[in-house]
């Protein structure tokens, strides 16, 4: 075989035979082909596509180039929970706790930000200490132990989609319905769950900008986890705002902690619960949503919650500290805050300026190379249907370099808009599919 003409082929339109596509991923993974060639069939899979047959190897491919964990002796239910992206998207970092400290328990490989959305990994690591790259080896005493672990890939776990992961990140491939599937679940498969449950975000915040394509998205890996035997869920969900206040990383640990303690975002708080309470469903903890939910918030009342995060943190290396006093954690020197220009309603608060703004602040990656600066980030003081005054503020920068402050101010000015209303306040769970 050889890799420049089944580039081609894919650019011209053809599809690949499943031993071609084994062939490809193995000569990316062991090194073989170097990065501008997976870039360029990155492209061409994104301009012209693949069809189910070739999904189901491709999936298959990075599912195998490395270990799949079996926790099948582990009586608890294995659950697992994934975004497919967002901004202010921190769920995971409170969810798993919660829903760990229910009895479930939850072997989470998540993945670190792709352009302006924000990712788990890079938030865990604002934590002093904290290790999200484990072996699977530790990754799996990790869940015996504790009944939950953060982790990103290894070189060992789903090796291939690490690689890829990042590659698209840096080539501009990554709103691609198929790449993106096989990505979220050849990695959640080598978790060795029984069930999934997915927030697929819909809006402009989100790789899926229209419901249609998130409803596609969805079928397709649920497709994908029938086919593998793993019952999955996806929840269909408003990105065209920020969710919840935070839009940083180790604000976002902020807010995570304070959800745990009872706090946080109406929106955030709700989203946690209704995904939480689908997993304990979907793990036969409880018969229904409303007991699972009862039983979710009975774990952040005794403390349960909180308490498995500081556990789990400090079993990964990280310092328990930061957790129980917020305020050590990164911070930058600089606060600038855009303020309403009159009074009115919060009309639109658009997600994409927001995380841009964000990531130009160095809270997210322009490159694969970027470095996260942990302690910058944005606060949105106003959301839609917020009134609000001439003067109150609508979005607070925390920045460390004046020029990347500008940079940020030209998407962030002009981010929250506010009228005379009436505002329409999207719904937060567009739709559930099973």
């Amino acid at each position: 075989m050889n890799f420049v003409a089944l580039i081609e082929r894919k650019r011209d339109g053809g599809a690949f035979a499943p031993d071609e596509i084994r062939w490809l991923i193995e000569e990316y993974t062991e090194g073989r082909a170097p990065d501008y060639q997976m870039a360029a069939l990155l492209m061409a899979i994104f301009l012209k596509g693949i069809d189910g047959e070739e999904l189901g190897a491709w999936t298959h491919a990075m599912l195998t180039s490395g270990k799949i964990l079996d926790f099948s002796h582990l009586a608890a239910p294995k659950i697992d929970k994934h975004s497919t992206g967002g901004v202010g998207d921190g769920v995971s970092i409170s969810l798993a706790p919660i829903v760990a400290a229910c009895g479930v328990a939850v072997p989470m490989i998540s993945g670190r930000g792709l352009g302006h959305t924000g990712g788990t990994l890079d938030k865990l690591e604002t934590i002093p200490g904290f290790r999200t790259r484990l072996e699977p080896g530790e990754f799996r005493s990790l869940v015996e132990r504790h009944g939950l672990v953060l982790a990103g890939q290894s070189d060992s776990i789903a090796p291939a989609d690490g690689m890829i992961y990042a590659l698209r990140d840096a080539t501009g491939t990554v709103p691609s319905i198929p790449l993106i599937a096989s990505s979220i679940m050849s990695k959640k498969l080598a978790e060795g769950i029984e069930g999934l449950v997915l927030d697929v975000k819909v809006g402009r915040g989100a790789f899926m900008k229209y419901i249609e394509e998130a409803r596609e998205l969805a079928e397709i890996m649920i497709g994908i986890g029938r086919s593998n035997g793993t019952r999955v869920t996806a929840f269909l969900t408003d990105m065209s705002q920020p969710l919840g206040r935070e839009v940083g990383n180790a604000s976002e640990i902020r807010e995570s902690v304070d959800v745990l303690k009872g706090g946080g975002p109406r929106d955030l708080v709700e989203l946690v619960l209704a995904l939480g309470s689908e997993m304990l469903v979907l793990g036969g903890v409880e018969p229904n949503e409303a007991t699972a939910r009862d039983r979710m918030q009975k774990a952040i009342d005794s403390g349960a919650a909180f308490e498995k995060l500081v556990e789990v943190a400090e079993a990964q290396g990280g310092d328990p500290r930061v957790l129980e006093d917020p305020s050590l954690l990164a911070t930058a020197k600089g606060d600038y805050v855009i303020e309403a220009e009159r009074d009115g309603v919060v009309t639109k608060c658009d997600a994409l300026d927001v995380g841009v703004a964000a990531m130009r602040l160095g809270a997210g990656r322009a490159t694969k190379e970027d470095a996260i600066d942990p302690g910058v980030g944005i606060t949105v003081e106003a959301k839609v249907g917020d009134e609000v005054s001439r003067g109150d503020p609508l979005l607070r920068l925390r920045w460390n370099e004046e020029l990347r402050l500008t940079a940020a101010l030209a998407f962030a000015g002009n981010a929250v808009i506010v009228e005379d209303g009436p505002a329409r306040v999207p719904d937060l769970i567009m739709a559930v599919r099973r």
